[in-house]
């Protein structure tokens, strides 16, 4: 046995610090250990996010915006996740996916640090997009480092951790949020994460171990990168600004339209001939990835604009503080949370997920079909009910629309079909946000606009003076009559926003139900790649024994020849040789 052979000993007192086995298996223990840091620094991420998503109205009302600078602030950060998104996972499939993780989440809460000292709406968008940088790295390679560990098969008797980070960071975050914004102000919210940020790079950098990345040549897509951000962000700025800087038919639209589709038109160019393209366009000859992605799509709007909206609904049409708003939305993160891990689990005791996944795309319709019919009036227990039955749909299909993608999709495409999964989610999302952001300023300014009319002259005259710049008012601070109009213009229209959704909520429908229904694999990725790396040079090996077998019998017997040649004296013994040949078949 040669020394590159030879087992590794360890010395006596001393324990590994490595917690993949050499086949890349590990105990449920060391998945537990490795997933701490991935859960800290998952759980940071979302409550950075979700600690200001009640106090945005408070937020932009201080910082003397309007409806169209709430929806930017939001935007920013879909944004540039939604740019970065497809970087962070080709970097995955490139680079140590360890290091890259840490790093966006340094990223991340850097941006929410500055955020935090926002003098005006547009320094706080500047801020938010790189919270969106970062974040599109936690999301990406969040997934990416799952199927590094755990298999397709198993994922889901985890998925109740994730599903658990999720709720509490979704549903703590606004409480959390809202009690810091009552008792200090708004800013200490964008400072709660840091402490939280460094003690999640910490225990990623102990207990998180990876394989070593092989090194190879790298080479890196700039071209392609910049074509396809360029054009991403300039159909989302064009999405934002259509409908409050400019009419959706007009010269500048017609301008950000063609060129958003020149710029995506070159880039799938350059994907096509790029040798390590940042999307591999080829992916999209794989049935489950296409479906999912156009899945996805629908999703994401479910997912951030029920985020987005409902927070506006709860201060802006039921008065709601946000700490009273952020209780108010449990419902839909405890639906979410249980489906998720009731379900996860069930796939992995029965490895069966298409009735799973179907049921929570219809349970996704019928939610956003009952949340459409919102009124300022309406029964906040029926709101409740309304907001569990679809957070209990997108429970059953978030995590699941990753999870058979990365199970049917080539190893060597693991990062980038994850990231592409996300990218696409939060595309949806951004587009989402954006559409029906207008949507909902051209209806509650319209409302608010004939509320207006029914009022006392003195009461319209406070109303223009109070309501005239556009800008989201202190529904608390303004006068009973008034106040009645802007509660039910943002209730009608945040129903309305949820009734164009429900289109879309169709479409996941349809696309979950054709998902082919492949079978869930056991193996994580690790060890997928162990076995690629073993059958690959043990095919060489046979190939060679086998070769040097043949030459080895093809000597014997020629030896033989030239004996029997040398026993009946023949100094030529071609004679013999043909006799033999002849003999044993080898002519």
């Amino acid at each position: 046995m040669s020394p590159a052979e030879r087992p590794a000993r360890l010395k006596p007192g001393k324990r590994t610090k490595r917690t993949v086995s050499a086949d890349g298996s590990m105990s449920s223990r060391q998945v537990l250990e490795s997933l701490s840091g991935l859960l800290l620094g998952m759980f940071v991420s979302i409550l950075a996010g979700t600690v200001v998503s009640t106090s945005l109205p408070l937020i932009i009302s201080d910082l003397k915006g309007d409806q169209s600078a709430y929806t930017w602030v939001v935007t920013a950060t879909l944004l540039a996740t939604t740019v970065s998104t497809p970087l962070w996972g080709k970097f995955a499939d490139l680079f140590n996916r360890k290091l890259l993780i840490q790093l966006a989440l340094g990223v991340f809460v850097l941006g929410s640090a500055l955020a935090g000292f926002s003098q005006d709406t547009g320094t706080l968008i500047i801020f938010r997009v790189f919270q969106g940088l970062g974040a599109g790295g936690l999301a990406a390679l969040s997934q990416i480092i799952m199927a590094d560990i755990i298999s397709p098969r198993d994922r889901g008797k985890y998925a109740g951790l994730f599903g658990g980070v999720m709720a509490i960071g979704t549903v703590g975050g606004p409480l959390l949020g809202g009690l810091v914004t009552d008792a200090f102000g708004w800013r200490w919210n964008f400072f709660i994460a840091l402490p939280i940020a460094i003690v999640a790079i910490i225990l990623l950098q102990v207990t998180l171990h990876l394989p070593k990345h092989p090194k190879r040549k790298v080479h890196i897509d700039y071209f392609g990168a910049v074509l396809i951000a360029g054009g991403v962000s300039l159909l989302m700025i064009w999405v934002s600004l259509a409908g409050n800087q400019f009419d959706w038919v007009s010269l500048p639209s017609l301008i950000m339209v063609v060129g958003s589709v020149v710029l995506l038109v070159g880039a799938v160019m350059v994907e096509f001939k790029s040798p390590e393209p940042i999307i591999p366009l080829t992916m999209f000859k794989n049935r489950t990835f296409t479906l999912s992605v156009i899945a996805s799509i629908s999703v994401g709007v479910s997912m951030f604009g029920t985020a987005v909206f409902l927070a506006q609904y709860m201060q802006l049409a039921r008065g709601a503080t946000p700490t009273q708003s952020g209780l108010l939305t449990i419902p839909m993160m405890g639906g979410l949370l249980i489906s998720s891990t009731v379900f996860g689990t069930m796939i992995s005791r029965r490895g069966k997920w298409k009735a799973i996944m179907v049921s929570g795309g219809a349970l996704t319709v019928v939610g956003s079909v009952l949340l459409s019919t919102l009124t300022y009036e309406t029964d906040l227990v029926l709101v409740g009910i309304y907001m569990f039955i679809l957070g209990a749909g997108l429970g059953m299909l978030m995590q699941n629309l990753v999870l058979v993608v990365q199970n049917s999709i080539e190893l060597k495409n693991l990062g980038v079909a994850t990231s592409a999964v996300t990218f696409f989610r939060s595309l949806g999302g951004t587009v989402g946000v954006s559409v029906l952001g207008s949507v909902l300023g051209t209806i509650v300014a319209q409302q608010i606009k004939d509320g207006i009319v029914g009022l006392s002259p003195a009461d319209q005259v406070t109303a223009v003076k109070v309501l005239g710049g556009g800008t989201i008012p202190h529904v608390s601070q303004l006068p009973a009559t008034i106040a009645k109009v802007v509660e039910s213009a943002y209730g009608s229209g945040v129903g309305a926003v949820f009734l164009y959704s429900v289109p879309l909520a169709i479409v996941t429908l349809i696309a979950v139900i054709f998902i082919p229904n492949t079978k869930l694999g056991t193996q994580n990725a690790v060890q997928l790649k162990n076995s690629a790396a073993v059958a690959t040079p043990g095919a060489v090996q046979t190939d060679a024994a086998s070769a040097a077998h043949n030459r080895e019998l093809e000597d014997i017997e020629e030896t033989l020849i030239e004996v029997a040649a040398a026993s009946v004296g023949l100094a030529d013994p071609t004679g013999t040789t043909e006799l033999i040949e002849a003999k044993t078949g080898r002519r």
